[in-house]
């Protein structure tokens, strides 16, 4: 069995990448006598050269026994690095949080999240990204929200249903829930063809309608507006409407559709990993938000 230090490794990464062992003494903060000193042990622990010295200032050759060596110790000090991001992400309080989300969840599910895990663990770190919607990945991440179900070796939790409503001119539509055939060759106002307004397409046209879309933009502000313009209606999920004033302007009118197309908004964390009190309490801080989100919706 070897008795090789991580800092060892770490010198003979700086000399590989740095040439000399002086440029890797600079690079460590380390006097060039104490690099050579690591050196010197992990050759003994090994039981061979692992780099070829030349002297002076030429760079310093790596043996085939030092490939071998550097090869698994990038392996060791990369799963070091991923131990003690574990160790750090474990320990709550001043603890770290990795959240990937989308716009409707960071907009209105995190905000409270973030405030009642501050309130209760002022220092940890939060840190947020948001996702790819074509290709969600839990990779490092502590907890992902998304709308559906992701791939992988994960643990979940169904949030909430978000049903996507009506947004049209007042007196477009008759009062009450709208059949969505009535939207069938009707001028619409949509987002540019992503995989979110993709699926919502193709939700319509399985409940017989496919609308005339007259106009793409991005931005759920910008579609409000250009239906107040009377260039089409829009059809947008409830979680984008949820505490605008698109309910209390008088030009607009919003209305549910029948059938009604709704995605499903989970939360999702690594089965493979031991959740830190942190990850477990925003867990449950999560639940909690949906549900008063879902109530007041």
């Amino acid at each position: 069995m070897f008795d090789v230090e991580l800092r060892h490794l770490r010198t003979m990464v700086a000399i590989a990448e740095e040439g000399t062992f002086g440029r890797a003494a600079g690079r460590l903060g380390y006097t060039q006598s104490s690099v050579s000193q690591q050196i010197a042990a992990l050759e003994k622990a090994v039981g061979g050269a692992v780099f070829d010295r030349p002297g002076g200032p030429r760079p310093v050759r790596i043996t085939p026994l030092g490939e071998v060596i550097l090869a698994h110790g990038r392996d060791l000090l990369t799963k070091a690095k991923a131990l003690a991001d574990a160790v750090d992400r474990f320990r709550a309080g001043n603890g770290r949080i990795d959240i990937g989300t989308f716009p409707g969840v960071s907009n209105l599910i995190l905000p409270g999240v973030v405030r009642r895990l501050l309130d209760q663990h002022p220092g940890c770190d939060i840190r947020l990204s948001e996702m790819e919607p074509e290709n969600p990945q839990i990779g490092d991440l502590d907890l992902l929200f998304y709308d559906g179900r992701i791939e992988g070796d994960v643990e979940y939790v169904k949030l909430l249903d978000e049903h996507y409503l009506l947004v049209a001119g007042a007196g477009a539509f008759p009062d009450g829930a709208v059949p969505v055939k009535l939207l069938d060759d009707a001028p619409m106002v949509a987002w540019p063809p992503t995989y979110h307004q993709t699926w919502l397409e193709r939700a319509l046209a399985n409940g017989g309608a496919r609308p005339q879309i007259v106009f793409r933009t991005a931005g759920h502000e910008t579609i409000l507006s250009m239906v107040r313009a009377g260039i089409g209606s829009a059809v947008l999920p409830a979680l984008a409407l949820h505490g605008s004033d698109a309910w209390s302007d008088d030009r607009l009118s919003i209305h549910q559709l029948r059938p009604s197309p709704a995605r499903e908004i989970y939360l999702h964390w690594s089965a493979e990993r031991t959740q830190s009190p942190l990850v477990t309490q925003a867990i449950d801080i999560a639940i909690a938000a949906a549900a008063e989100l879902a109530n007041q919706m």
